[in-house]
């Protein structure tokens, strides 16, 4: 078989200099992002792109991501064979037959037979689309069935058939070794052609593998199956710390805050745009979107991808772009308001990410534009954030009353020679009716195991984290700095807290204003106690069939899951059954991201839906370890008429088993 080299030469030429091209546009549009340092620790990413680029942790977490990982590792295999494929074409004495034929042979093999495992789950992938496809793979923008992801499909399955469809008549010739098994079985199927036929039929072959193949490299860059080249730098150039916080701002005259226009987000935040497989997971498990609301994490990553390459031409030439990144409706390329607003920041998004891409910081740095340069937000978030910034509490109450809730126990200051931990209550356990008997629990087991503690009275200021997560990064930054200065004066080092929001805001957020000390929630500390024999209880508080609900601060922001489960096992004697969307995968209470604070008026209430999951249970107590959770839950079974269902904090637990009396 001879090629057509003025013919091929030229159509190579080309194709990886139009291929060259588009990656050069693709690269120029993400270094008009910001800047980021995204290459620290470089082991530590090494070890990440090893662990979800090349493992595929997170792929294959779903039964369907099996199928991916194949084809990742398939591809992966093949890159050599195309290789050697290109290459021959144009120096046909290169090829991989010079190396020793025991090896060649080998290598034949693996060829054939990871090409017949492309073909099948290239036809599971095609079935998939197209006949028992699930809801998240769609969208207003998307189907399933699109030309481009069907394309691609086809063109794979194309490369796969004309492989054995080439090896098969050159086995038939005679002219290579039956090595290839699958391309033997072609060969034995075009036996009964004469040898012009078969020189045809691999002539044929030969090109429309290069065709396709060199089509597919340069559909690639200018599709979202750009991921297929992103995806592996991305996950090395990923966030090396969870999402639980936010990077620092400066006040400064003539700084610009947030992000209002695609060229603010950082050069990693575009890369993310780009890099998106379009697969759907984080859609399927937001809880905004789930149940109704115009937010779809998704979609945030497209509209950027979709603005960046509307603006990118004009904002190379320093002119701005014409596309709106944020307005009040929303259209491809522009986010909403509404959907903005609208998140949680539960983090499940970020969770789920194959490729690691970080779509709930890139709302926030939305927020802090709309919050601190437009001065847009909903109506009710205004009384929030003047009783926070001028009296260091959401409902506005006097300071002098932050300690009021601890009446019954008497004066409890913080003292560096006397006591051992600060308990730092947080606004809801200081003023909050119900959050209040979370306080005086926990306050009544520390003293119980003989644990120091102390308090700061009306001298503590709210932590801020809903500040921060509502984009108000100014007053946050204050309150920060004012408590941050206030526990180095007083010397604290040891911090309990019953609030996952004050917990994660003082142990991770707290960390960029140079504070290093010990945050500990208080479920990790009855945990403690109880294991080292501190906190002795006599029996078991009676609490009926118990449910446990995962705070996400706690949990996915965190990864503590274990210690309030050991704790409830240890006030009830069993164990709480689960949700069915537990630990890393709970569903939030609909609180997080200061929605603790705005009225939910679109779709299905979260806290409803999560109320009617753990109903699906019939539990007598429903479990939680966070005061807005304890709302949340609590108006939840009101809605749904389950009041017979009680709400308990894991403190309130261990603090009944203290008081329980036997049974007589």
């Amino acid at each position: 078989m001879s090629i057509n080299q003025t013919i091929y030469i030229p159509l190579f030429a080309l194709s990886m200099l139009f291929f060259c091209y588009s990656c050069y546009q693709r690269l120029q549009l993400i270094s008009l992002g910001t800047s980021e340092n995204r290459t620290d620790r470089p082991v530590a990413r090494f070890i990440r792109m090893l662990t979800y680029a090349f493992a595929q942790k997170r792929v294959i977490q779903r039964p369907f991501g099996v199928n991916h990982s194949l084809l990742f590792w398939a591809f992966l295999l093949l890159v050599l064979a195309n290789g050697e494929f290109l290459l021959e074409g144009l120096f046909p004495s290169v090829s991989l037959a010079l190396l020793p034929t025991s090896l060649h042979h080998g290598l034949a093999f693996v060829f054939d037979a990871v090409s017949l495992l492309t073909l099948a789950c290239v036809t599971i992938a095609f079935a998939r689309r197209l006949f028992f496809a699930p809801d998240y793979l769609g969208n207003e923008y998307s189907s399933p069935r699109s030309c481009e992801a069907l394309l691609i499909l086809g063109m794979i399955a194309t490369l796969m058939i004309a492989f054995f469809l080439l090896h098969g008549a050159q086995i038939a010739l005679g002219e290579a070794a039956a090595s290839r098994p699958i391309s033997a079985l072609f060969g034995k199927a075009l036996a009964g052609l004469s040898a012009a036929s078969l020189e045809s039929v691999a002539l044929a072959s030969w090109w429309a593998h290069a065709v396709v193949l060199l089509f597919f490299m340069n559909v690639l860059p200018r599709s979202k199956h750009m991921h297929i080249l992103t995806a592996i730098p991305n996950t090395y150039l990923c966030s090396l710390e969870q999402s639980n916080t936010q990077p620092r701002e400066s006040f400064e005259k003539g700084q610009r805050f947030g992000v209002g226009e695609v060229e603010r987000f950082s050069w990693k935040d575009l890369l993310d745009s780009l890099t998106c497989t379009e697969c759907g997971r984080c859609q399927d498990v937001c809880p905004a979107h789930i149940t109704g609301k115009p937010l779809n994490p998704r979609r945030i990553v497209h509209d950027i991808k979709v603005n960046l390459m509307a603006n990118g031409p004009t904002l190379k030439d320093g002119q701005p772009g014409s596309l709106p990144m944020i307005a009040e409706e929303q259209g491809e390329g522009t986010s909403s308001e509404e959907a903005l607003w609208s998140c949680t920041t539960c983090g499940a998004c970020v969770n789920v990410c194959p490729v690691l891409i970080e779509q709930m910081p890139k709302i926030i740095k939305m927020r802090r534009h709309l919050v601190q340069e437009k001065a847009e937000f909903p109506e009710e978030l205004l009384t929030f954030f003047e009783n926070a910034e001028q009296r260091s509490n959401p409902w506005g109450m006097a300071p002098a009353d932050r300690g009021k809730w601890s009446s019954m126990l008497g004066e409890r200051p913080f003292s560096v020679d006397k006591t051992e931990y600060l308990f730092f209550v947080g606004c809801a356990g200081a003023f909050d009716t119900r959050a209040k008997q979370i306080s005086v629990a926990l306050a009544t087991i520390m003293d119980q195991a003989g644990v120091t503690w102390g308090m700061l009275g009306k001298e503590e200021l709210c932590c801020g984290d809903s500040l921060r997560r509502l984009g108000n990064e100014y007053v946050f930054d204050k309150m920060a700095k004012a408590n941050v200065e206030m526990f180095i004066e007083k010397g604290v080092s040891k911090i309990v807290t019953s609030c996952p929001h004050c917990f994660s805001t003082l142990k991770n957020d707290y960390r960029q204003y140079g504070l290093e000390l010990e945050v500990i929630h208080h479920t990790e500390l009855i945990e403690k106690l109880i294991q080292n024999g501190k906190l002795k209880l006599p029996r078991h508080a009676e609490l009926g069939k118990t449910i446990f609900h995962d705070s996400c601060y706690l949990g996915r922001h965190n990864d503590t899951y274990n210690a309030p489960r050991n704790v409830i096992k240890a006030a009830t004697g069993k164990a709480p059954v689960e949700f069915g969307r537990n630990r890393e995968n709970g569903f939030c209470c609909g609180a997080g991201g200061g929605r603790m604070w705005m009225e939910e008026l679109t779709g299905d209430r979260i806290n409803r839906t999560r109320v009617a999951e753990a109903l699906e249970q019939k539990p007598d107590t429903l479990c939680v370890s966070c005061p807005y959770c304890m709302t949340m839950m609590e108006d939840g079974l009101k809605d749904l008429g389950a009041e017979q269902v009680q709400v308990k904090d894991v403190a309130e637990m261990v603090a009944e088993a203290l008081r329980s009396q036997p049974k007589v």
